[in-house]
């Protein structure tokens, strides 16, 4: 009987084994290339381990790229995004999905449509929007065009947390004389605290990696984040490819170190938020 039930168990271990291997094996490529010299990096024979450990694209990063002020401006517009999208996606689901609003349902199916729209498809309406607000090259108007794309799904995630706070902790609330913001502060949000790591991991992942807008409606090179930043190290003709290996692992680290710190709301957040 337990030979059988291991047998049971093969393919579902095997499928496992494939997708580690396909999901961390281009990571662990990237990691381990970016501590290898330029010869070994290009060598026809590809090494899985460094023969030679070298920092020297690390430093040839810091050195001779503007590394840092990609690195300084996403984390400014990864920061901010994420901050604005919290307050917008908390006042929003608190209101849609908690107060009786008339049309509330209505709203929330269209906030939720909107999110559907391609990104791509409304680079041309929010150029000329942003043109006429003189938000083109700014960080701002890069925070509002991630803000519009994050907030409807976000807003949308946090509905399965706000269903799950009894509604009798409202009423007992406002029968002490607090107001629907107050009670949204002091009460619901405390209790919605994996929805709220979820959200945030989410926004801060999106912003930090957003490629498409940034790169339309960011001109200045001292404005560029960190996607931008890295996509010139690829040059017409001939490819730095340490450089290229080094920045993707320093790029990737702050999101890997987010999601160690609170990845287990973030996975369960996803799972409470479509169910509930």
């Amino acid at each position: 009987m337990r030979f059988s039930v291991r047998l049971e168990r093969v393919p579902a271990v095997v499928a496992m084994i494939v997708l580690t291997v396909t999901v961390l094996g281009p990571l662990y490529w990237i990691t381990v290339s970016a501590f290898k010299d330029r010869q070994e990096i290009l060598l026809s024979t590809p090494t899985w381990f460094p023969q030679t450990f070298t920092l020297t694209n690390f430093q040839q990063l810091f050195l001779s790229t503007d590394y840092v002020i990609y690195l300084r401006n996403s984390i400014i517009v990864a920061v901010a995004t994420t901050v604005v999208t919290l307050i917008v996606s908390l006042a929003a689901a608190y209101s849609l999905y908690r107060l009786r609003v008339p049309g509330s349902g209505r709203i929330a199916g269209i906030v939720l449509v909107s999110y559907m729209i391609p990104g791509a498809l409304l680079i041309v309406p929010l150029y000329k929007t942003l043109s006429g607000l003189e938000l083109i090259d700014t960080f701002a108007g890069l925070v509002l065009v991630n803000v519009a794309f994050t907030a409807p799904f976000c807003t949308w995630l946090l509905r399965g947390f706000l269903l799950a706070v009894p509604t009798e902790l409202d009423e007992a609330a406002a029968i002490d004389g607090a107001g629907p913001a107050r009670t949204m502060l002091r009460v619901v949000m405390p209790l919605m605290v994996p929805g709220v790591a979820t959200v945030g991991v989410y926004t801060f992942i999106f912003s930090w990696t957003e490629f498409v807008f940034a790169s339309q409606f960011i001109v200045s090179d001292t404005l560029k984040t960190l996607p931008i930043g890295l996509s010139a190290l690829v040059g017409q003709y001939t490819i730095n490819w340490g450089l290229v290996m080094a920045g993707t692992v320093l790029t990737l680290a702050p999101t890997v170190i987010l999601f160690i710190l609170v990845g287990r709301f973030f996975v369960g957040g996803l799972i409470a938020g479509a169910t509930k």
